[in-house]
């Protein structure tokens, strides 16, 4: 885990840095999933730490992307980044508890910022030690001094590995931070660092080989037995070592680690992780979520509909439900279950886009009210959905509303990353609406958008 993605890639001469506004979602951008029981399950994980951070009301999210590798990072101020890998390999919540802990100490240190202005003191360094280098081989050759001439280049690069080396040291120390106030945050919620520790020690464990032989030096983390031994010793300290999750949240962690597997593996890794002999919840969801995605719609609903016999009060098995029957072209058949989990989901957000979807492929006017409330209350909170802005140009365009509609439109397009299509229905809508109105604004918002270049330092 690291406070940059490859802990700073070297090879690159510049950081990017992203704007507080909100751009365009570039399409060349990491896979995420998006899926409201987990990203509940990881919003109430990370909330007491943040807290504990001063971080509570910096509406920090936790975002998921679509890997099996076992990875968590920052990129900004605003968001962390965990794999699907980390929550479908930790047995525990506590170990994904851990996980972000030690992120939410590289955004309470500023870690990002600093990083920055390391990098920028490296660049000018960088120039320094070539400009000296530069000026010994001019010297050398004037000389007619051979060893003068390799004493030029090892001018030249030995400024370079100088600077590296001091990078990479000044990111382990960042590291080293990170744990500490892993730990602290852990310690003032009153939870376990056990995890953390242990999560650590077996991606230690991993990396030992590849290590082997390594200049300490070259390595953005520190040494791997080194950080370990500093960070068990440290959690062992804490009186909430021996603290073990609450049994609830241990059944949810099982189903979120379920739900991805389903979703993610092949047929046969679903089988081999959950056998039939498994009569446990999670087995039985990850079953039938297999079972729906290889085309076995009966058997799946059949198992759904005994998960939500054992649990009524579940919301995302009545979303599974719907979800299932809506691709299978059952869109009337799929608002029932989809009504029953929005009412009972605690964030709805996801669910309501949806239910929404679900309700306009019935093809009934009777519910095209209904989706427009939905997906407008649903984007307050999504406002980075191209699918809910794909799903309120229709109701509107239904109801004859076509400003809105193109607008909708356009800001789909937006938010896809698609600036061209955007503006072209983004000047369509200013066309239809009165000027000054806050349709308009927001049309004029995308038509006259410019994106910002980004920085290089």
């Amino acid at each position: 885990m690291t406070a940059v993605a490859a802990a700073v890639a070297f090879a690159a001469s510049h950081v990017v840095v992203g704007p507080a506004q909100a751009q365009p979602r570039r399409p060349s951008g990491p896979p995420i999933v998006r899926d409201a029981e987990i990203e509940q399950l990881l919003r109430e994980y990370t909330q007491p730490l943040l807290k504990a951070a001063g971080l509570g009301r910096q509406n920090i999210q936790v975002v998921i992307i679509n890997s099996r590798s076992f990875n968590a990072f920052v990129a900004d101020g605003r968001r962390i980044f965990i794999n699907a890998g980390t929550v479908m390999e930790a047995e525990t919540p506590n170990q994904v508890i851990g996980v972000l802990a030690h992120e939410t100490g590289h955004i309470a240190g500023g870690h990002l910022s600093r990083l920055r202005e390391e990098l920028r003191v490296a660049t000018t360094a960088s120039i320094i030690g070539l400009l000296l280098g530069a000026g010994a081989m001019v010297a050398a050759s004037r000389s007619g001094s051979g060893s003068s001439s390799s004493a030029g280049m090892a001018a030249l690069t030995a400024p370079q590995q100088i600077v590296q080396n001091s990078l990479l040291a000044y990111v382990r120390s960042q590291e080293d931070a990170a744990d500490r106030a892993g730990v602290r945050f852990l310690n003032a919620t009153g939870q376990s660092s056990k995890g953390m520790s242990e999560t650590f020690k077996r991606l230690a464990d991993q990396i030992l080989y590849a290590s082997q032989g390594t200049d300490p030096y070259m390595q953005s983390h520190p040494m791997p037995a080194e950080r370990v031994r500093a960070l068990e010793g440290m959690a062992r300290q804490s009186p909430y070592w021996d603290a073990k999750d609450p049994p609830a949240l241990q059944a949810r962690h099982d189903l979120a680690r379920a739900k991805l597997y389903g979703f993610l593996d092949p047929r046969d890794g679903v089988g081999r992780r959950y056998p039939i002999s498994d009569q446990g919840i999670a087995a039985k969801y990850a079953r039938a979520i297999a079972s729906y995605r290889f085309g076995n719609m009966q058997s799946a609903l059949q198992q759904i509909d005994a998960l939500i016999q054992a649990q009524p009060q579940n919301p995302y098995f009545h979303e599974l439900k719907g979800q299932a029957l809506l691709e299978a072209g059952r869109a009337a058949d799929a608002i029932a279950p989809l009504r029953r989990a929005a009412q009972l989901a605690p964030n709805p957000a996801l669910i309501q886009i949806m239910l929404a979807q679900a309700l306009l492929a019935s093809n009934n006017k009777a519910y095209g009210d209904e989706a427009v409330t939905l997906l407008e209350t649903a984007v307050r909170r999504e406002q980075e959905s191209a699918e809910a802005y794909d799903q309120m140009a229709l109701a509107y365009g239904r109801k004859g509303d076509l400003a809105r509609a193109d607008l909708a439109s356009a800001q789909a397009s937006f938010t896809r990353g698609d600036l061209i299509t955007a503006r072209a229905l983004a000047g369509r809508a200013k066309s239809r609406f009165p000027v000054g109105s806050p349709g308009w604004v927001k049309a004029d918002d995308i038509a006259t958008y410019k994106p910002r270049t980004n920085p290089r330092n």
